[in-house]
Order: C-alpha cells, then sequence, then structure tokens
C-alpha cells in the first residue's frame, strides 16, 4: 500500500473540527482520522492489482561507451479495468537511465510503450535493477506498488576513440602494398612485377636473367606479404585492473587492439583474438573466412567478445594463453601481447615462456604506461615530492631492465600512455611489414 499526497491535506484538514469544538477536540481529531483511515482502506480495496499490468522488454541494446540508447518496456492492460498511476523501469547507476518515471493511463485490453534513455558511463553489460508499478485508487488517497524484475540489459562496448587514426595507417599501408600512386620500392618479400632500374634501386634486386632478355636493366619490385597471422592476446590479469587516467588498464589495451585488428584485416591478413587470465574467457577472430576480408564483421565480433569482460584479480597464466596461442596456428604469425609492463608480473610469469613464443612467431608486447609516473620523477618543488620521485625513478628502471630483458629474447616493446598506444603498436605493424619481418 502506498499514500499519496492528498491523505496529507485530509490529516491536516482534521485541525479545522478541532478548533470549532475545542471541549471534544480529541473526539474530533479521532473521529476524523478513522474516517480518513476507512477512506484510504477504500481506495486500496478498490485499486486494481499492479500484478495485472503484464511487462515486456524490447531486445537488449548495444551501444558504444558514453553514447546514449533507449531500452523499450511494453505494457499491457489485460484486464476489464482502466489502470492509472506510474511506472518506474531502474536501472543500475552505471547504465545511466535517464527519466525512468513514466506516467500511466493504460485502457482495458490496450498496450503503450515507454522508451528510458540511457547513456552507459562504464563498459560492459549494465543490467536493469526492477520495474515498480503504482496504481491508483479510485478516490487518488492511496494505491498499490509491486516491483517485479523484467530481465534486460544494455550491452556497452569499448568506444573504440583510436579509429580516428585508422584513414591515415590505411594511407601508409597503400603505400606499402602498391595501391597508391606513390610507391615504396624494394620492401616486402613477395614478388610483385619487373620494371627498369633507375639510380638509387637496391642492386640486389636486379633480375638477370630478364636483363639479358630485354638487352637493359631491370629489377624486380616487391610487395609486403598478405594473407598473414595476426594473434592479440589480451591480458585480463590483476595487472591490468590498474587505472589510468581513471580507466583501466584493460580498456586502453583494448583499444590498440581494435585499431590494429581493423589495420590488419584491411592489410589482407588473418586476426585472432585471445584473452584471458588464469583461463581463456573470450575468443574473437577472421576464422576461416578470407583473408582481408569482413573487416565490419571481424570488428563487431571483437567488440562484442570484449564487452562484458573485467579484468579478474588473479595472476596471468601464460603457459595456458601460449598454448591457447598454439592452437589458433601451427605457422609463424604476429603475436601481440597486450599485458602491462608489471616488472614481478613479467619476470615470474610472462617471462619463461617467451623462448617457446619466439622460436616460431614474431612476438610484440604491447603495454600501457602511466602517464603520472614521469610527472612524479620531474616534481622536485618539495621533500615529500622528492621522496615519491625517487620511487618513481625505482618503478621506471625496474620497467626499463624489464623491457630490455624482453628485448634479449627477440621480443619487440611498446610501452606508451593510453592516446599514444594504439598508434605507436599499428606503426610497428607498418614497419614489420615493410620490411618483411612478419
Amino acid at each position: 500500500m502506498v499514500l499519496r499526497r492528498p491523505v496529507v491535506a485530509l490529516v491536516l484538514l482534521g485541525l479545522v473540527p478541532a478548533l470549532l469544538w475545542p471541549g471534544r477536540a480529541g473526539l474530533a481529531v479521532a473521529l476524523w482520522l478513522a474516517g480518513v483511515a476507512l477512506l484510504v482502506l477504500l481506495d486500496v480495496l478498490l485499486t486494481p492489482a499492479p500484478s495485472l499490468l503484464r511487462l515486456e522488454r524490447s531486445d537488449d541494446p548495444s551501444v558504444r561507451l558514453h553514447e546514449p540508447t533507449t531500452s523499450v518496456l511494453t505494457l499491457s492492460n489485460p484486464g476489464a479495468r482502466r489502470l492509472r498511476g506510474q511506472v518506474r523501469d531502474a536501472w543500475v547507476p552505471s547504465a545511466g537511465a535517464v527519466d525512468d518515471r513514466h506516467r500511466l493511463d493504460l485502457p482495458p485490453g490496450e498496450r503503450r510503450r515507454v522508451s528510458t534513455a540511457l547513456v552507459p558511463v562504464r563498459r560492459g553489460d549494465r543490467p536493469a535493477s526492477g520495474v515498480t508499478v503504482r496504481l491508483h485508487g479510485p478516490l487518488g488517497l492511496a494505491g498499490r506498488q509491486r516491483t517485479t524484475h523484467v530481465p534486460g540489459h544494455v550491452r556497452s562496448l569499448p568506444p573504440f576513440r583510436s579509429r580516428r587514426h585508422l584513414p591515415s595507417r590505411l594511407a601508409r599501408l597503400r603505400q606499402l602494398d602498391g595501391r597508391s600512386a606513390v610507391r615504396t620500392r624494394g620492401q616486402g618479400t613477395e614478388f610483385d612485377s619487373l620494371r627498369d632500374y633507375v639510380e638509387g634501386d637496391d642492386v640486389r634486386s636486379i633480375d638477370w636473367r630478364a636483363t639479358a632478355r630485354r638487352q637493359h636493366v631491370v629489377v624486380r619490385t616487391w610487395q609486403p606479404e598478405r594473407d598473414r597471422r595476426v594473434v592479440l592476446v589480451l591480458d585480463t590479469s590483476r595487472t591490468s585492473a590498474a587505472r589510468v587516467r581513471d580507466e583501466p588498464r584493460l580498456d586502453a589495451a583494448m583499444d590498440a587492439a581494435l585499431l590494429l585488428a581493423a589495420l590488419a584485416s584491411r592489410a589482407g591478413d588473418r586476426v585472432d583474438l585471445v584473452a584471458g587470465d588464469r583461463s581463456v574467457r573470450a575468443r574473437a577472430g577472421s576464422g576461416g573466412g578470407p583473408a582481408g576480408s569482413g573487416t565490419g564483421g571481424l570488428l563487431h565480433e571483437m567488440v562484442t567478445a570484449l564487452a562484458p569482460l573485467e579484468p579478474r584479480l588473479v595472476e596471468a597464466d601464460w603457459t595456458a594463453l601460449a598454448g591457447a596461442v598454439t592452437s589458433l596456428t601451427r605457422h609463424r604469425a604476429l603475436v601481440v601481447l597486450l599485458t602491462p609492463l608489471e616488472p614481478a608480473a613479467v619476470e615470474e610469469g610472462l617471462l619463461p615462456v617467451l623462448p617457446a613464443l619466439t622460436a616460431h612467431h614474431r612476438v610484440v608486447v604491447a603495454s600501457v604506461a602511466d602517464p603520472a609516473l614521469e610527472a612524479l620523477r620531474e616534481d622536485l618543488s618539495s621533500v615529500d615530492a622528492v621522496y615519491d620521485a625517487a620511487a618513481a625513478e625505482r618503478t621506471a628502471t625496474l620497467r626499463h631492465r624489464t623491457a630490455a630483458a624482453l628485448r634479449t629474447l627477440g621480443v619487440s616493446v611498446v610501452d606508451e600512455p593510453p592516446e599514444r598506444l594504439p598508434v605507436a603498436l599499428t606503426d610497428l605493424y607498418l614497419t614489420l611489414k615493410a620490411q618483411g619481418l612478419l
């Protein structure tokens, strides 16, 4: 049972008879309150049961983080009485529900749709909390209320902010593989065509048989490799939970993975994604389809797989993750390990399994650096700041030592802040492709 504002007004009106008959004020107030209680009880009894209202939710929407969407509720009245009141479609705070209260006036046998605006502020599946139906009685004094769980969620996808860099990287890719007017000569490993020798060409690219046939010097041109394998391994262990600029490291790593996947797919390479910690928690990839086809489908599959992932406070099992890479391909591939460059975690978990990976694949470690660390190293404004700077310097030294250990094993290391990591990683990919090192 719920009471409405008119009840308060009626109770206050009970002061009038108390003032008119001061000698019997107590009796007058008691009788007045009894009458109000009787009216409230009658109104509650005449109020239809909230369970009469049928509730159905539309398909769960998906939207990029911080972008608006709507969830639609369908309200049906199968009974013979008119339903008046309010409906509240409640969501968890991170779903960003706006104007979730809706006025209800539903005649018998009719249906209505109400929409709740959602602007998710966290990535992942943001569930609905419950739908509260409050029906008013015919006297407008009281009513009935019931909260029902109507399953539903909004899937907040990774925002993919680095997609703005994709056109410039695709332009560089076209220069590499010869699809634009500017051509990079003498790079790559796949034979493309023959052309006349010009000053500055590498003499090692001269085709002597063709030169003898044509009676002038000709050289071979090469194009970057296509149909190669790119395997992205996303670390979701405890080290990825640290926040950098009010965002988990995991989210910044996802952004870099999406940009590299989009570029590599457009370059004609097969892209696969593995995400996990103690076990594999998500997979996505080109599958058995033709290389370079279905870039949009690949990105949709990847963001859908990545959306519900959250860091787990456990150590990464790199033996299991390396086994997942081996199960994807036994051919040489570019394996990108998106994991924080934390000395203890890398030296104890990752370093022991790297020799087996580097023996068969080109390996890159991509790490999200914290710009606050550099700021601490440079701040010497007070005694406390000097101590903080010393701690930051020691942390930076350990990270550099760990990066050096990785490079001695033949691993390329990219350690950049969140806004720079996607660009730096794709630039390294283009460099390796141009040099024929994939």
